[in-house]
């Protein structure tokens, strides 16, 4: 995969992320807390953290082919070191205050890891469905 179509991946991830924690957060609010709303500075530090998650992405980038057990363990190193960036940097600016914040957050996280995760397996699901397409039209011609 070229560098320019991973990047379009890392910032479609961006975008999902971004807005499954908007919906989320939204929802959440609607049932528990109706009188809070969003100010800039929440929604730039949401957006700020899910950029820097997207970004984390770079670890599962590879130039030529993977084999499934090597991408298996770079997902696993992705999401570990996502785990641990982003609950760090949530101490740091005061986020998250007590260890229940941070097991929160880290659940939290892993929910929309999963989500995402779950929607990058479609895409490549179709992608596959795809290429087997193309590739018995081929065949069939041959």
């Amino acid at each position: 995969m070229k560098l320019s179509e991973y990047a379009k991946e890392i910032f479609r991830d961006f975008l999902v992320i971004f807005a499954s924690i908007i919906i989320i957060i939204t929802v959440l609010r609607q049932i528990y807390a109706p009188e809070l709303v969003f100010d800039l500075v929440s929604i730039y530090t949401i957006m700020g953290f899910c950029l820097l998650g997207a970004l984390t992405g770079i670890i599962l980038y590879a130039p030529s082919g993977i084999s499934e057990r090597a991408m298996r363990v770079r997902i696993m190193v992705h999401f570990l070191v996502l785990e641990i960036l982003l609950v760090t940097l949530a101490s740091f600016i005061g986020v998250v205050a007590s260890l229940s914040g941070a097991l929160t957050l880290a659940l939290q996280i892993a929910v929309v890891y999963a989500i995402v995760r779950v929607l990058s397996y479609e895409k490549d699901k179709k992608d596959a469905d795809k290429i087997n397409e193309r590739l018995k039209a081929v065949k069939q011609e041959s």
